[in-house]
């Protein structure tokens, strides 16, 4: 499992590194920006008022972006989960059914190792090279807080972090799970994506309209924190995702272990024969 995981890490180490540069770049631009903000003192409220009042239920700490958790939840967290959840989704869409439609899995899999092994080496990789992005990120944030005069402990920091880690390791959950039931691992990634940013849009509209609500309360983005976990991490949400992790995990897990690998190229859907012209023409 050891040299797996090793081995899967080495091959992501580019994603990790190209999304660790950009997201740290984005990071400490926004955290020299933030005295920009904070001395527009009683301007703040009229750059507020220049927005739409429909993007106030996409980010509802606006009103108080003038604070450090305000600017944190508005500027970072708000939308980091679709930006990185990007390389989540993609990178758990081919974790093993990228190497199957390149014909090489089954290769892989006839050395001395597991189905169990190889499974959870190649996902504990993938846990460590997103963890290895969000540390950039919050060390982007640490570093510059003392001379940018955000009045926040590293701890304090972190906290929104472990919320959003949760969110990404669970959308990249059930990517690996779809890519272990549909034909592909592009729609798997397809699938997984349009979910994540269709339950982004659904939380935002049920803050509009509240008929919604009891829908987007079903939802993983629903117990997703963002920057306003800074002043204190829902325990009993953050353990919800970890959980649903878990069991989207199991899932993929449980169908890997009974997957007939293929040598190469896509499945089909295997639907049904729909008897076409010919077919009737053959019975007249």
């Amino acid at each position: 499992m050891w040299a797996e995981f090793k081995h899967t890490l080495h091959r992501l180490r580019g994603q990790a590194i190209g999304w660790s540069v950009g997201i740290g770049i984005y990071g400490l631009l926004m955290a020299f920006f933030y005295p920009s903000m904070v001395g527009m003192g009683d301007l703040t409220e009229e750059f507020i008022a220049m927005f739409p009042e429909a993007i106030f239920a996409f980010f509802e700490s606006i009103h108080i972006i003038g604070t450090p958790m305000g600017y944190l939840d508005v500027y970072y967290f708000s939308y980091l989960h679709l930006v990185i959840g990007i390389l989540a989704v993609s990178a758990g869409a081919g974790l093993l059914a990228g190497d199957e439609e390149r014909g090489i899995l089954d290769l892989l899999l006839a050395h001395p190792v597991s189905r169990t092994g190889f499974f959870f080496g190649r996902l504990l990789a993938l846990i460590a090279a997103l963890v290895l992005v969000l540390m950039v990120s919050w060390l982007t944030w640490v570093l510059p807080a003392g001379k940018v005069g955000l009045e926040l402990t590293p701890l304090e920091i972190l906290l929104p972090f472990l919320p959003l880690l949760a969110v990404l390791l669970l959308f990249a959950a059930i990517a690996l799970l779809l890519s272990m039931v549909l034909p592909a691992a592009r729609s798997a990634g397809m699938v997984t994506g349009a979910l994540l940013v269709g339950n982004y849009l659904l939380l935002g509209l049920s803050n509009i309209d509240e008929r919604l609500e009891m829908v987007s309360s079903y939802t993983p983005l629903y117990y997703y924190q963002g920057g306003v976990a800074v002043e204190g991490l829902d325990g009993g949400w953050l353990a919800g995702l970890l959980v649903a992790f878990l069991l989207a995990t199991a899932g993929a897990w449980f169908l890997f272990l009974r997957r007939e690998i293929r040598v190469g190229g896509e499945r089909s859907w295997n639907l049904p024969h729909l008897p076409g012209r010919a077919d009737r023409d053959l019975h007249r």
